[in-house]
C-alpha cells in the first residue's frame, strides 16, 4: 500500500477507484467497504483508494470539545488498511476552508479533477461537503456527468446491531469488550512507552509495566481489570491490566494509570514499547479495605485473566 499526503502529488494511479471517510477504528462495516473498493477496481482495472483527513474533522471544527477519542492511531489505521487490500491511502490535511467546500466542488474539481476518479464507492448515508450537503443522490447525477460508476454499501449489520464506530468506542468506555471486539473484527489494541512507577506491585508479588506516552486522541478504555494479550520485543505473552486511579492506594482524583502485570516475563522494560490487546474485561475498579485485601484479589485476577488467555502457547 502507498501513503500519499499531498493531493497534488497523487499522480500515476491506474484508474483510481475510491471510497472517502475517517474509517476510525476500520472495523467490519469499513471492511465490508474495502472488499467491495477492492473488486469494483479489479472490475475496472483500476487501483483502490482512500481518501481521508487528519485530523478528525470534529477536532477541526470544535476545537473546545475534547471529548473525541480515537480507535486507531494513524499507524495503526494505515496497518488495518493495508490488511485489508487498499492499494493507495490518501491523507490530506482537515481544515475549516476546505469544510466550506460546495459538494458540487468536491466532486468536481477534487474527485474528478484533481484525483482523477472513475468509480466510487461509499458507506451507507454518506454525507459530504459543506454543511453535510452531499449524499449519494448528488454523487449518482454527477457520476451520471462525469461517467462515474457509483455505489452505496448498505448499513452492516452484525447480530442485528448497525456496526459504527460510535458503537465501538460506547462499547470500550463501559469496559464491554467482547461487543467491541466483535464489531471491529479484532482485538483492540492500546500501545505506549513503558515508564516508571511507584514499584508497589511488585512488593506483592505482581509487578507491573506502567504504560506511558500513550496517543493524546487513543481511546483508553473503561476503569478496570482486564486480560489482554502483550507484545513487546517481539514476544507475545499473556497479562492482566489495570486502568484506573488506584483507590486503594492514593487520594481520589489522582492521575488515571495504565499498568499490566506480564506472565512469565520478568525483566527490565523501561524505555521500551508495548502494546497490549485487549481480550476481556475481568471487574471492574475496586477501593479495598488494605493492600492485603488487594492483594488476595489480585491472585483472583490473575487467575481468571489466564483462564480467559488459555489460547496462548
Amino acid at each position: 500500500m502507498q501513503v500519499h499526503t499531498e493531493i497534488a502529488d497523487f499522480r500515476g494511479v491506474k484508474r483510481p477507484v475510491l471510497t472517502t471517510g475517517t474509517f476510525d477504528g476500520v472495523h467490519r462495516g469499513h471492511r465490508s467497504i474495502l472488499q467491495r473498493l477492492n473488486e469494483v477496481a479489479r472490475q475496472e482495472g483500476g487501483e483502490s483508494v482512500l481518501f481521508t483527513f487528519h485530523p478528525h474533522p470534529r477536532m477541526v471544527l470544535n476545537p473546545g470539545d475534547t471529548d473525541l477519542k480515537l480507535l486507531n492511531t494513524p499507524a495503526e489505521k494505515a496497518a488495518l488498511l493495508e490488511a485489508a487490500g487498499l492499494d493507495h491511502l490518501l491523507v490530506v490535511p482537515f481544515s475549516r476552508h476546505f469544510s466550506q467546500m460546495a459538494p458540487e466542488a468536491y466532486v468536481h474539481d477534487l474527485l474528478v479533477g484533481a484525483i482523477g476518479v472513475r468509480a466510487i464507492v461509499i458507506g451507507y448515508d454518506h454525507r459530504f461537503g459543506r454543511n453535510r450537503e452531499g449524499n449519494i443522490d448528488l454523487l449518482r447525477s454527477m457520476g451520471d456527468r462525469y461517467a462515474l460508476r457509483v455505489e452505496e454499501i448498505p448499513a452492516q449489520e452484525v447480530d442485528h446491531i448497525t456496526v459504527s464506530s460510535t458503537k465501538v468506542r460506547n462499547a470500550l468506555l463501559k469496559g464491554d469488550i467482547s461487543t467491541a471486539n466483535e464489531l471491529l473484527g479484532y482485538s483492540y489494541p492500546l500501545s505506549g512507552v513503558v515508564v516508571k512507577g511507584d514499584q508497589l506491585g511488585r512488593t506483592m508479588g505482581y509487578p507491573t509495566a506502567n504504560i506511558g506516552a500513550i496517543d493524546p486522541y487513543k481511546l483508553v478504555p473503561g476503569d478496570g481489570v482486564y486480560a489482554v494479550e502483550v507484545s513487546t520485543g517481539g514476544e507475545v505473552h499473556g497479562g492482566m491490566l489495570y486502568i484506573g486511579q488506584r483507590p486503594t492506594l492514593s487520594e481520589a482524583g489522582l492521575q488515571r494509570t495504565v499498568e499490566v502485570n506480564i506472565f512469565g516475563l520478568d525483566r527490565d522494560l523501561y524505555g521500551e514499547t508495548i502494546s497490549v490487546r485487549f481480550v476481556e474485561k475481568i471487574r471492574g475498579d475496586i477501593r479495598f479495605a488494605g493492600l492485603k485485601e488487594l492483594e488476595d484479589q489480585l491472585h483472583l485476577d490473575r487467575t481468571a485473566s489466564m483462564q480467559r488467555l488459555a489460547h496462548l502457547p
